[in-house]
């Protein structure tokens, strides 16, 4: 197996009441402290198939400028989704599979350049981005995972688990290779900080429920030796290319 990131953008930030705030609140927490952003989803080859997880902002999207006191700013951007994709060696037909963690557009956007993936989601997002046809698969989760109740096996060693609260279908991924196990969780936090300090950012739909799902994944970063692949941090790809092991 391999896994691979898909890069668009590096170099930004983000405050510290953005990445912290969703439970005790915005003002609790200090503008001044920022830390580092970037946007990129991911690529496992399995040598059978070439599975997507999550789908960037489509060409062309006219990103926020860098503005000082913004609670975010992505950075300068890297490449367009689909050059990134090109640029690591595979081309749009040879996908099966994409994964998306939740319903947001830089996560999204790009699922319709692949003409042969069948498209996995969690019903509530599905419906809230009113997908349809033959291609798209609403999660049947059925299975329990380690920790987390609700799952469902895509591949092998390939989970599509459900994770709600940043959205009320969001989803993580969980990739198994060798004694490692990768997880790729959309915005279940927004930088490995907040994940190291427990704290959900201020996007969410289900503040109860990112809690559960935050906790949930906590636990099982404890009791497993996890590579964090994050999406909007450069952590994200740092923690792959160093196999790094997330350490709460």
């Amino acid at each position: 197996m391999e896994i691979k990131a898909i890069r668009m953008f590096d170099g930004g930030f983000m405050n510290q009441p953005f990445a912290f705030g969703g439970e005790e609140g915005k003002s609790q927490f200090d503008e001044q402290i920022n830390y580092r952003s970037s946007l990129q989803n991911f690529l496992i080859d399995t040598g059978n198939e070439v599975i997507l997880v999550d789908t960037g902002f489509r060409a062309g999207f006219d990103a926020p400028a860098r503005k000082a006191g913004a609670p975010l700013y992505m950075g300068d951007k890297v490449a367009d989704y689909m050059d990134a994709f090109a640029a690591l060696g595979y081309n749009p037909g040879q996908v099966t599979k994409i994964l998306i963690t939740h319903k947001h557009p830089d996560h999204t956007d790009c699922i319709g350049n692949f003409p042969n993936a069948k498209v996995y989601i969690a019903p509530q997002d599905a419906d809230a981005m009113k997908l349809d046809g033959d291609n798209i698969v609403r999660a049947q989760y059925g299975q329990a995972y380690k920790n987390f109740p609700n799952a469902q096996q895509v591949a092998d060693g390939i989970w599509f688990i459900e994770a709600r609260g940043h959205t009320n279908g969001n989803s993580i991924v969980i990739a198994e290779d060798g004694d490692l196990f990768y997880m790729f969780h959309g915005d279940v936090t927004y930088c490995d900080a907040a994940l190291k300090a427990n704290k959900l950012s201020i996007v969410f739909e289900d503040q109860a429920a990112a809690r559960q799902t935050l906790d949930r994944v906590r636990q099982f970063v404890s009791e497993n030796p996890t590579v964090y692949l994050s999406t909007h941090c450069p952590e994200g790809y740092e923690n792959l290319e160093l196999k790094r092991v997330m350490k709460l």
